[in-house]
Parts: structure tokens; sequence; C-alpha cells
């Protein structure tokens, strides 16, 4: 039985990823740590509510790594899963040094702190596939990094300084660079809950250069299933990329979301102008985590979506009251 630290446990991927590993890991306790209180029951569905094996900790992981290393020493977690990170590219080109500062500059102290210590067995990195760029292809983990935002250059820097200490001074890591990822309880600045709220309050949804990008989609239930895969399965040092085999254009996810609502798609959707530094597509070949650890997506675009626009009618008076665009938080 192992204890397994959620960094960035209070975003909906570290929530999906905890509801994952205690259903299936027969885990000693999963612990989520956030910078914020946790979020009301729409974001968090009340993971872990009166399972003793669970807690959350408010700590920041860029100004509090003090506090953080007195719980991980109480601790002592085997595993620790690093979602952390300021995670919006379109929004990486103001204010740009922030997305250093905790994507490269947190972790470097954190895992230079963790070689003193004996407990960890794995340290699971969740990386991007937005760090490859525009690909006309299905890019492999060696395909040469080309970020095309700070946000993208500031995940690429951690990689790069998770493979060098891996490799020199043997620090245990895994990195997984997974497809965009949704699921229930996503803050609402992302496509798919952004269209579903749209859907049911009678808005439109802003379709930037009218959905000619074309990404990859996960649910990130599919992604903790790959970080448990991992942290049981995988040879230390290695990077995976998780994804489906075929992206989809923007304009057909958003296609699928009014066909599940049973909306005509030019009434949830108009055109808009092009965001700075999109890239025309995101593409991965994760072959490689197929053969190492078995893992392979399991939960289809209709099945997700269908999952999503359930969760935004059970929560839709309160979601109607969140704002919608992206706001860059200390």
């Amino acid at each position: 039985m192992k204890t397994y630290v959620i960094l960035g446990g209070n975003g909906v991927f570290g929530v999906q990823a905890a509801f994952y590993l205690l259903e299936n890991a027969n885990p000693k306790k999963v612990i989520c740590v956030g910078r914020n209180p946790e979020k009301p029951e729409a974001f968090t569905l009340n993971v872990g509510r009166g399972d003793p094996r669970y807690v959350y900790h408010q700590i920041h992981v860029v100004y509090e790594q003090d506090r953080l290393f007195e719980m991980f020493d109480a601790e002592r977690p085997e595993v620790i899963i690093n979602f952390a990170a300021q995670g919006e590219g379109a929004a990486s080109w103001s204010k740009f040094w922030r997305f250093y500062e905790t994507n490269s500059v947190a972790l470097a102290k954190m895992t230079e702190e963790l070689l003193h210590r004996d407990y960890l067995e794995r340290w699971i990195q969740i990386g991007t596939s937005e760090l490859y760029g525009s690909c006309d292809f299905p890019a492999k983990e060696e395909t040469p990094i080309q970020p095309t935002s700070p946000y993208a250059a500031s995940k690429a820097a951690a990689d790069m300084h998770l493979l060098s200490i891996a490799r020199v001074l043997k620090f245990p890591m895994n990195i997984i660079r997974p497809s965009n990822a949704y699921a229930p309880g996503q803050l609402l600045h992302r496509v798919i809950p952004k269209a579903v709220l749209c859907g049911l309050i009678g808005e439109k949804l802003p379709l930037h250069g009218g959905g000619r990008a074309r990404k990859s989609y996960i649910h990130a239930r599919d992604l903790g299933r790959a970080i448990h895969l991992v942290s049981e399965k995988a040879p230390l040092g290695t990077v995976y990329n998780a994804g489906p085999p075929e992206p989809t254009s923007i304009r057909d996810l958003v296609a699928k979301v009014a066909e599940g609502m049973n909306i005509p798609f030019d009434q949830l959707c108009e055109v808009s102008g092009e965001r700075l530094g999109q890239d025309s597509q995101y593409w991965l070949d994760s072959s490689a985590i197929k053969r190492d650890v078995g893992w392979e997506p399991t939960i289809g675009l209709e099945e997700g979506i269908k999952e999503m626009v359930d969760w935004g009618k059970k929560y839709v008076d309160y979601l109607k009251t969140v704002p919608t665009g992206y706001v860059l938080r200390a």
C-alpha cells in the first residue's frame, strides 16, 4: 500500500486522478495539494468525501515549500504526481515569467530537495503535448520539441530538467505528455465545459478561427489510469505520450457537443478571430505507453461529452454564476 501525493490536486485532472487511485490502487492514502481552498462540489465532485484515506491540504507549491516538505516528511509519499502548473498557452503571452516560476523554477526546487529524501519511489510529471508544436504527423516522444508559447516552453524546460537529473543523479521519475484532457468538473474557460454551459443558458460559444485547429482529447479518467499504470509498471526515466489515435477539429468537437445537447450547431457557436500562437494541430503517437504498460484510451468522445452534458445540467444553476474566462492567479 502506497501513499500518493497529487500536486495541483484541486483541479479537475487532480480530482479525477484521486478518484481513480482511491478506486483502483488500494492506496494507504491519497493526499491532494492545491494553492486554494477546495473548490465547490461542482468542481471537486466530492472526491474523497467520507473516505479516511483521502486528505486535502491548501499549500502553495511556489511560495510555501517549507510547509510542503513538512507534509512530505510526515507522510513519506512513495509516489508524487505533479499537475501543478500555470496551464493556459493563450494566456502565457502576458506575464510569462509567472509560467516559468511555477512550471520550471518551483519544480527545480522541489526535485532538488527530494534528492535528499529516502522515501520517494517515483515522481510522475504531467507534461503537455503542446511542446511539440503543430504537427502534421503523430508526434513520438523523441520528436523535436518546438514550443510555440511561453507556457509550452516552460513545460519543455521542466521536462529537460527532469530528464537531466534522472540521467545523472538517478532521480526516480517518469513524464506523461497527455493530449488535451477533459472531464466533469473542468473549469469553464476550456472548450468542452464552456460549450456545454453556453448550450444550457442560450449563449453562443466563440469559435476561434472557425474551429479549424485540430487537437486530441482524452477523458481525465483515462489519464488517471495512465498515471496508475506508469507508476506501477514503467521503467524509471521514460517519457510517454498519452492520447487518442486521431485528432479532432474544434469545429467537429463543438458539433458533437451540439448533437449531444440536441441543439443546432449554428445556434451554439459563432466564428471569432484566431488566438495568438494557436497551433493548427496536436497529434500524438501513444504506441510506447501501450507497449510498456498496456495503456490506451477507453472512453470515446461521445461517451465523455454525454458525461459533460449531464454534469452541466446537474450544476447549471451554480455554473452560470462562475466566470468563463481564464484567470492568472499567483
